[in-house]
C-alpha cells in the first residue's frame, strides 16, 4: 500500500499544486477540455433535439444517432483522429465531444416530447409563433435538457483523460505518466483527481436540476403557470 500513502502524501504537499505543470493548473486544463466538448456537443445536440422534438419528425433519427453514438469507442476516435490529423487538441475533443451529443440529444428531445398537449395548445391559442411555442416547450422541458447536460458532463469528465494520449495536459497525465514511468502512485492521484472533479461537478448540476424543477417556487416559471391556467379553461380543468 506504498502508493497509497504516496498519493496521499503528493496531494498534501502544497508544491505539488502550484507552477503549470501543478495540481491546480492540470483541474484547469481538464475542466477546458470537458467545457469546450460538452458546449461543442450541445451546439449540436440541443437545438436538433429541440426540432425534433417540436415538430416529432426524424424520432428514428433521434434513436439510431443516440445508439450509433454511444456505441462508438472514444479512445479508438481518438487513435483514428490522432493517425489522421495527428497530435493536438483537435481529435480529443472531437471524440469527447462525440461522446456527449447522444445524452444531450436523447434528454431535449425527451424534455420537448413529454411536454403537455395542453399547454402547447394553450400557447397557440394565444397567438404565439411557433417560434414561441417552441420557448415555451424549451422553458417546461428544462430539468431533462439539463438531466441531459449532468449526463454528458460526467461522462466527458470523466473520460477527458484520454487528451493525454494526445500529448495534451489535464488529469490524464498522471495517469498516463505514472503507468509509464512505473509510479503508480501518481496514477492513483489522477484517478482520485478524476473522481473528485465528477463528483464536485455531479453535485453542482443535480442542483441546477433540482432548481429547474417547475411548479416548486424555486424558480419562477411565469409562462408555465400562465398557460397551464389557459390551458384548463380550455379544457374545463
Amino acid at each position: 500500500m506504498n502508493f497509497v500513502r504516496g498519493a496521499i502524501s503528493y496531494l498534501l504537499t502544497v508544491d505539488n499544486w502550484t507552477g503549470p505543470v501543478g495540481l491546480a493548473a492540470r483541474v484547469l486544463e481538464h475542466l477546458e477540455y470537458t467545457a469546450v466538448a460538452v458546449g461543442a456537443s450541445a451546439l449540436i445536440a440541443v437545438p436538433a433535439g429541440l426540432i425534433i422534438g417540436h415538430t416529432g419528425r426524424g424520432t428514428l433519427l433521434v434513436v439510431g444517432a443516440v445508439n450509433g453514438l454511444r456505441a462508438l469507442p472514444t479512445l479508438g476516435v481518438l487513435l483514428l483522429g490522432t493517425l489522421l490529423f495527428g497530435l493536438g487538441l483537435g481529435p480529443p475533443l472531437v471524440a469527447l465531444m462525440l461522446l456527449g451529443v447522444p445524452a444531450l440529444l436523447a434528454g431535449t428531445y425527451a424534455g420537448i416530447a413529454s411536454v403537455e398537449p395542453a399547454v402547447v395548445d394553450a400557447a397557440r391559442a394565444m397567438g404565439m409563433t411557433e417560434a414561441q411555442v417552441l420557448w415555451v416547450e424549451a422553458r417546461n422541458a428544462m430539468p431533462l435538457i439539463l438531466g441531459g447536460l449532468r449526463s454528458a458532463t460526467l461522462q466527458v469528465v470523466a473520460t477527458a483523460t484520454v487528451a493525454a494520449y494526445a500529448s495534451l495536459g489535464g488529469l490524464g497525465r498522471y495517469l498516463i505518466d505514472g503507468i509509464k514511468e512505473r509510479e503508480f502512485y501518481l496514477a492513483l492521484v489522477g484517478a482520485l483527481m478524476v473522481a473528485a472533479l465528477a463528483l464536485a461537478l455531479d453535485g453542482l448540476l443535480a442542483l441546477t436540476v433540482w432548481a429547474s424543477v417547475p411548479g416548486t417556487g424555486r424558480l419562477r416559471h411565469t409562462y408555465r403557470t400562465r398557460l397551464s391556467r389557459f390551458a384548463g379553461t380550455i379544457y374545463g380543468r
